[in-house]
């Protein structure tokens, strides 16, 4: 019986085929990882869980400041900040598969058990997001979550919206498959996954019963070109209609010939940092790591990767967020060690460096680090800082710099939040090798963790945002690290389709495709 009813099922779904267009998408990537949404991180993961899978409130589709419903129709907190209530939307029906070929409806017993998969370490890479707290189903369609610490709304919310650990995985489908899930994803989304051809592509068929709609393409095709030649001749011919570009500007500027192509450069971008090391000589002393930063000249590197693609970063947290910092604000601050190489020069002879120093670091092969490590070498030789780079694989480099060997870090990286930014970059914890959970705090800062910790649990926005404010400042003055530069995405569109929302920003590292996606 129930192969019969997989058998109509289908025949009803390829019946509707017709109904749209399968859209195609190439992503700069050899194969997938995993479409497990609590471990995807890669952008080519990211793109087909954000299709597949909803979260109890979601970003804005292209624009991540606003959150808004989505499994969840409304939600309150109680007066003492720890008991969050999520009303779930009734009617969300989860994807067939096999064990259940006509889907069931999604209830709160599907959400208390995604999150508890979430939160599970043994089962997910975002455990760490859930710490402490409990979840459990009301009702039918009620969701109550108890923190251990009440924190505020923009700190929680991100928590249970379409990114990482808040992408709600449905309990019985999970359960049929085991491990399978992996690479058979079954969610409430727009798209359901059909099939998966092993370093060529995954195919997705619209979803009819989609809480919103049915989406206006017949599907989604994600395919696996690591080639940029390949897939901007696909795009070209029409094989593709959206590619993952290169972000330069030089590229860039080629592909705009095309009159029958959109180049799409879009936030929030990732963020580029250099971290520097307060442990080692001769950058244990503030002098030396003020030189370093009048040394550099920002404008130069955003010069050379394209004005296009980057933005000058002057805080360890990005504008786009909460508690971020504009380049203006740390101006007025003076703070942002604007290129004075004379003044570096002084401050590395009083320092006891007037013939400079010689340092050696290693950097990745991929050009989005290498390219402006090397001009930061030649930025650096300005002033007397020799800087002897040796290239590696993309993964040895993140295993040599987690072992704490280079004086200067080149990092790039997107956080949801300015908590997850400062927390990980620069909470003594974090510290590498060193810290109670080592992580990514390259430079060995220890001074702010009391204005983290403060920001964390105060429940007031404004104050919370001065807090993460007055802790970027304390970084500036301690030269910690030196903010670079955001670089945005690049993807490349055909014209003839159109998203159906402008797109300002993405979390999911791709122009989200949703129901409202349409080819002409």
């Amino acid at each position: 019986m129930k192969a019969v009813l997989v058998f109509v099922l289908m025949g009803l779904v390829l019946g509707t085929m017709g109904m749209g267009q399968v859209l195609k998408i190439a992503f700069d990537a050899a194969d997938l990882k995993t479409l497990d949404p609590h471990y995807a991180a890669a952008t080519m993961d990211r793109a087909v869980v954000d299709m597949i899978f909803n979260g109890l409130v979601r970003y804005k589709p292209g624009d991540i400041t606003v959150l808004e419903p989505d499994l969840a129709l409304s939600w309150e907190v109680s007066e003492d900040g720890l008991v969050w209530t999520f009303h779930l939307r009734p009617g969300v029906m989860v994807h067939p598969f096999a064990e259940m070929p006509e889907g069931y409806e999604l209830t709160s017993e599907d959400v208390v058990f995604s999150l508890e998969k979430a939160a599970d370490k043994n089962r997910s890479a975002y455990a760490g997001e859930y710490v402490g707290m409990t979840f459990e189903a009301v009702d039918r369609y009620t969701v109550k979550i108890v923190l251990p610490q009440a924190i505020s709304a923009s700190l929680l919310l991100p928590k249970f919206a379409n990114y990482s650990g808040g992408f709600i995985v449905p309990k019985k489908a999970y359960e049929a498959l085991g491990p399978k899930f992996a690479t058979n994803p079954v969610g409430t989304g727009p798209f359901m996954f059909k099939e998966y051809v092993p370093t060529q592509k995954v195919v997705l068929i619209r979803n009819e019963r989609y809480f919103r709609g049915a989406p206006k393409l017949a599907g989604v095709e994600v395919w696996y070109m690591p080639d940029v030649t390949a897939r901007l001749s696909a795009v070209i011919t029409g094989e593709v209609h959206v590619i993952e570009g290169v972000r330069e500007q030089a590229w860039v500027e080629a592909v705009k010939r095309y009159p029958d192509l959109t180049v799409d450069v879009f936030g929030p971008g990732e963020t580029e940092v250099l971290h520097i090391n307060m442990t080692k000589p001769p950058f244990t002393d503030l002098r030396v790591r003020q030189a370093v930063a009048y040394a550099i000249d920002r404008s130069e590197l955003i010069a050379a990767i394209g004005p296009d693609i980057a933005e000058p970063l002057c805080a360890a947290v990005p504008p786009y967020l909460a508690g971020g910092m504009t380049c203006e604000e740390v101006a007025q601050k003076g703070l942002l060690y604007e290129v004075d190489r004379e003044k570096a020069k002084a401050l590395l002879a009083e320092a006891g460096y007037p013939e400079g120093f010689e340092i050696s670091a290693y950097i990745t092969e991929r050009a989005s680090y290498r390219k402006p490590f090397e001009n930061i070498q030649a930025q650096l030789a300005k002033v007397g800082i020799k800087l002897n780079i040796t290239v590696v694989d993309h993964s040895s480099f993140h295993t040599l710099i987690r072992q704490d060997v280079n004086p200067l870090v080149h990092y790039e990286a997107w956080r949801p939040s300015a908590d997850a930014f400062l927390t990980r970059f620069y909470h003594s914890a974090s510290r590498v090798v060193v810290g109670t959970k080592p992580d990514t705090n390259f430079s060995h800062v220890t001074s702010v963790d009391g204005l983290i910790e403060a920001a964390r649990y105060e429940l007031d926005p404004e104050k919370q945002i001065e807090l993460w404010k007055e802790a970027q400042i304390k970084l500036l003055e301690e030269v910690a690290s030196y903010p670079l530069y955001i670089l945005k995405f690049v993807f490349v569109r055909t014209k003839k389709l159109d998203y159906g929302y402008e797109l300002k920003s993405s979390l999911a590292l791709y122009p989200p495709v949703n129901e409202l996606t349409t080819l002409k």
